[in-house]
């Protein structure tokens, strides 16, 4: 513990502390402002005019000093340029050592700057939050509001480091002058970036630093985010250690293949399900119901595969994978049995086969950071693939047979193939699959727990003595402290560290953001899910779309998600912040909704298609920054442990699915010409209700 402790102190920079936003101050004048206007002696608007005075100074000094040694870089650059054109003997390694060397510091010192810069921005996002809960007043939007947006803002210097810019790029050219890249490239500027990696560590990690700081990303990053795979903080040497000897790469795949069977699972009866529902005698709008009755399952296994991936990640893919088996076998016998009942029973058993939480929790517990961005990514996209090839492998699957009394249609196959698929993937998990071990990480999580209090201690005096730390290492220190003033009881500090141990705990740790940002996710699967569950129904009724051309449709629409995403990842996130690219996604996301319903007559294929399309491309651009900010603004708490962000997260996605899934049913009743309208006034409904609610909560979302 002591020497835990000792580490900690190694990281402060004591000659820069008087620069740091002083946190501690702060939160005893919230503390005050709280007690004062309880007792009425504290005039509110006074209260506003104080703090925002004293933030501002705050702001002021760090800015200042940031600005003041952003000053001394660049002279130290000039004067290592100066030294550059000076080089007698171009050949000299020693010299040509000496200058690398040189840069290579500087480059430590930026990095030194930019963790600096990135401590003060959690600083003032925290102190923000805390007024705003303490006080009850949401002072966050109007300080935000009138310094971001000022022409002299210091507090884009702070959440944009304006100018910094050039200071890296200075340093990359002349980097890369001392480094043989074995190209031709005459320069940086003629080189991709993806190239600039190769140069030095020092660059790799400026551009993350500099990545955090200003919302910039790339298509592995954008992605990545799907999967909602959040880091509670930058592992100590002692964790990679233990992450690679847990990492098994064929156990890896064998997740990633489970994601992908179980998303083509899902999808691959939505072109048939109408067409099964009337060949057992009922109406085709009891697709709803199929389609759905997997969802209302996957709402109980979410909870019960998350805790039994605390103990294993083999077992519980073994016991879905005989789980799937089993019910897709039910689902494709049901036709000649002649029962619904039985295709029902299948369904529910497809969806408590459900294994996402364990898959993800795998690549979070099991990956090394160095490859987990790369396998989150590789998650999304094999959910992706599977939702794309699902509808095109019914679209295939247009026989008609029968062998020893089985029949062979486009309504059984679906449940035939997946049966096989199950059994051949279960017999490769049984052969290959390879328990991580949870020695070490039991041993490491009783180290960490002696060492808690020796680092609460070395950050309790908040940014006044500042530790260079990853921003969300440094957040979670700051969210402990916060909950634990928020909170009254005499919670310990030890317990305010552990993950939320049942859904109600959970739940109070989610805020008003969090609310907001599972409010949107629940909107964006309830419109896709309308979308793509009736549409089998409503093509039929308004252009006698056949199974295949239904297929087809759904299979198109399934593979944009990886195009847009590499758009979104690699431009428009450069540009834009996450909040803005939400708003906008809600807008149109909405305007697609409206653009589906049949209020000119004769409804057209081209009005259907491009108001479909403009829906789910939205949503898909949505969900990639609606879990990038809800990682952002969700509690540390919520990190890992059984009731996680990514449970929250599946769960609000999973009773959406259901309750659209009902509302087709549903809507059913009023006969096929009404379904349409009548499904997408909902949607649309919480499409405009996610739009306020986001303008309510706007400002806090950075």
């Amino acid at each position: 513990m002591v020497e835990f402790g000792k580490k900690l102190k190694e990281r402060q920079y004591p000659e820069w502390q008087r620069y740091y936003i002083n946190y501690k101050l702060m939160k005893k004048k919230v503390r005050q402002y709280v007690q004062q206007s309880q007792e009425g002696t504290q005039d509110r608007r006074h209260v506003l005019k104080e703090f925002s005075k004293m933030l501002d100074h705050q702001v002021e000094k760090t800015v200042l000093f940031f600005l003041e040694q952003q000053g001394h870089l660049a002279g130290r650059l000039r004067a290592l340029g100066e030294k550059c054109e000076a080089l007698i003997q171009p050949n000299d390694l020693a010299e040509v050592h000496a200058l690398r060397e040189a840069y290579r510091d500087l480059g430590q010192d930026l990095l030194k700057l930019l963790n600096f810069v990135e401590m003060n921005a959690i600083g003032v996002r925290k102190i923000l939050k805390k007024f705003d809960k303490r006080f009850g007043y949401r002072f966050t939007d109007y300080y935000v509001t009138t310094r971001s947006n000022h022409p002299y803002s210091q507090l884009q210097q702070v959440f944009r480091h304006v100018g910094i810019g050039a200071v890296v790029g200075a340093l990359s050219r002349n980097l890369s002058v001392f480094q043989n890249h074995g190209n031709s490239y005459l320069s940086i500027y003629d080189q991709p970036i993806s190239a600039l990696a190769l140069q030095d560590p020092v660059i790799d990690e400026i551009k993350d630093a500099v990545e955090r700081l200003t919302n910039s990303t790339n298509f592995l990053h954008f992605l990545g985010q799907h999967a909602l795979i959040i880091e509670e903080e930058s592992p100590r040497p002692s964790e990679e250690y233990i992450q690679d000897q847990r990492y098994h790469f064929v156990s890896l795949v064998l997740n990633l293949v489970n994601t992908f069977l179980y998303m083509v699972n899902t999808y691959i009866i939505v072109p048939t399900a109408d067409k099964y529902s009337m060949s057992l005698g009922a109406a085709a709008t009891l697709c709803g119901v199929i389609i759905g009755s997997m969802a209302v399952a996957q709402l109980v296994s979410s909870v019960y595969f998350s805790a039994w991936s605390n103990k294993s990640y083999f077992r519980p893919l073994v016991f879905s994978s005989i789980v799937l088996f089993f019910g897709n076998t039910l689902y494709a016998m049901a036709y000649d049995l002649d029962s619904l009942s039985i295709l029902l029973i299948g369904r529910i058993l497809c969806g408590l086969g459900s294994a996402r939480a364990v898959n993800r929790r795998y690549i979070s517990d099991c990956v090394p950071l160095k490859t987990r961005l790369k396998a989150s990514a590789a998650f999304v996209s094999a959910s992706a693939l599977g939702m794309a090839a699902g509808p095109a492998f019914a679209g295939i699957l247009q026989i008609n047979k029968s062998f020893f009394g089985i029949t062979l249609n486009e309504n059984t196959l679906p449940g035939w193939v997946m049966a096989a698929a199950w059994f051949v993937y279960l017999l490769w998990l049984w052969i290959s699959f390879k328990e991580p071990s949870r020695e070490d990480e039991e041993s490491h999580i009783g180290e960490t727990s002696s060492g808690g209090q020796a680092e609460e201690d070395a950050v309790k005096d908040g940014l006044t003595q500042p530790l260079l730390l990853s921003s969300r290492t440094s957040e979670k220190f700051l969210d402990e402290e916060a909950e634990l003033e928020i909170d009254e009881s005499v919670e310990s500090s030890e317990d305010s560290r552990k993950p939320a141990s049942s859904i109600v705990e959970a739940y109070k740790l989610v805020t008003p953001p969090v609310k907001v940002q599972l409010l949107i996710y629940f909107m964006l699967k309830y419109a896709m899910e309308i979308l793509l569950s009736e549409s089998s129904v409503v093509t039929a009724y308004y252009f006698n779309w056949t199974t295949s051309s239904v297929a087809i449709f759904l299979a198109l629409l399934g593979l944009t998600l990886l195009p847009v995403n590499v758009v979104v990842g690699n431009y428009i996130s450069n540009m834009f912040e996450d909040r803005q690219i939400l708003f906008a996604a809600e807008v149109f996301t909405c305007v697609g909704i409206l653009l589906s319903f049949n209020v000119i007559f004769p409804y057209s294929v081209a009005q259907y298609v491009s108001g479909a399309f403009i829906t789910f491309v939205s949503a898909e651009v949505l969900e990639g920054v609606n879990l990038s900010l809800l990682s952002k603004v969700m509690s540390s708490r919520l990190a890992r442990g059984t009731y996680n962000g990514g449970l929250l997260s599946t769960e609000a996605g999973t009773l959406a699915r259901v309750l659209a899934d009902g509302t087709i049913t549903l809507a059913g009743y009023l006969g096929q010409g009404l379904l349409l309208n009548v499904t997408l006034l909902p949607t649309l409904i919480i499409g405009v209700i996610s739009i306020f609610a986001t303008g309510y909560t706007y400002n806090s979302l950075y």
